[in-house]
């Protein structure tokens, strides 16, 4: 029998992801998807490249429906609107994976310090982080998958294993990401318009993007002390994926080959994470429209730096992929289970 899904919020670019993964995957089968909005309109009126793939309509958000309807819910809606969704689905009995940034964060006071109150505290301590490369274990058990953001992702991947085997040090690590316009949301905002954006490229929220807490914690839980790095995402002009540069000083003496073996011994049972050849670095059309996080190494001998490259579709690993790759560890599938569509290149 296949997983009954929910969608909560499915109107946007994570929302459609959802549907185009869910709607070809063996073991699972979208039985609502809640849009206040749309509600009344076909899939494919919103989505047309699923024209024809399912005959779902957007309904409005009704606890009573996707309760009858539903075993699990993906919760696509922008944080703090997320909170009382989540206790709801939950006291319903429902697993939920949540995509906003609302149970990402363990401690409730750095949360509110970055994105306002939080009116669901005693529900964070339920909720697992969901990278599944990390934390396959705690997924497979959880009802609560706090899916990560795609910044975090990109970044956490690669330096996660040189920090928790003292490789690099754990202060005055530098994150430089590059993300393409998809990741702002399915927005009318005059800054992400065509013209705006084209031919464009620009640092944003310097020093004080929200995913900063994220990635701190989860460095931290690596090294096992406080993490304090700098963060600076970059708009590109591309619709999709996001490619990220670290540079973090070395611990111990190690080339490049060495931190590429470390890498690929710690992610050998990880289906997703690619580790290229010392030499080769990775290029955001190789991961487009897939799962995959692919990194790449090089040891910087003259400065004592290692430099590490990765890039995913924000999308997919950034998002609903990862969000499905969770759901079926959840529900004990084969975690690739319809997450293996090659890459899209050109």
């Amino acid at each position: 029998m296949r997983i009954r899904c929910a969608i909560v919020g499915g109107s946007g670019y994570t929302g459609g992801e959802l549907l185009r993964i869910l709607l070809a995957h063996q073991g699972a089968e979208v039985t609502v998807v809640t849009s206040r909005r749309f509600a009344g309109k076909g899939i494919g009126e919103l989505f047309p490249y699923l024209q024809g793939l399912t005959e779902i309509s957007f309904e409005d958000y009704s606890i009573d429906v996707i309760k009858r309807r539903a075993q699990v819910a993906f919760t696509a809606v922008p944080h703090q609107a997320a909170m009382p969704v989540v206790r709801e689905l939950l006291d319903a009995g429902l697993k939920v994976i949540d995509l906003s940034a609302d149970f990402r964060l363990r401690d409730p006071e750095t949360y509110e310090a970055w994105y306002g109150e939080h009116s669901e505290k005693d529900i964070i301590k339920r909720a697992v982080y969901g990278l599944p490369e990390i934390y396959r274990g705690q997924i497979e058990g959880a009802d609560l998958v706090a899916n990560p953001g795609c910044y975090p992702t990109s970044s956490i991947l690669p330096l996660f294993p040189l920090l928790k085997n003292g490789v690099v040090e754990p202060s005055g690590i530098v994150i430089d990401s590059k993300s393409g316009v998809s990741g702002a949301g399915r927005t009318s905002s005059m800054a992400f318009g065509f013209s705006e954006v084209n031919e464009g490229f620009k640092a944003y929220k310097v020093c004080e993007h929200r995913h900063t807490p994220e990635i701190e914690q989860e460095l931290g839980v690596a090294s096992k002390t406080r993490v304090t790095i700098n963060f600076t995402p970059h708009l590109v002009p591309m619709t999709r994926g996001i490619l990220t540069t670290s540079y973090s000083r070395l611990s111990k003496e190690v080339n490049t080959q060495e931190v590429v073996e470390l890498l690929r011994d710690f992610y050998s049972q990880a289906r997703f994470v690619r580790v290229l050849d010392p030499g080769h670095f990775p290029d955001c059309h190789f991961v487009r429209g897939s799962n995959f996080c692919d990194i790449g190494a090089k040891v910087c001998t003259r400065t004592n730096t290692l430099i590490l490259v990765s890039a995913i579709d924000n999308l997919v690993k950034g998002a609903s992929g990862q969000a499905v790759q969770n759901m079926n560890l959840m529900y004990g599938l084969p975690e690739e289970m319809g997450l293996t569509s090659p890459p899209l290149f050109p």
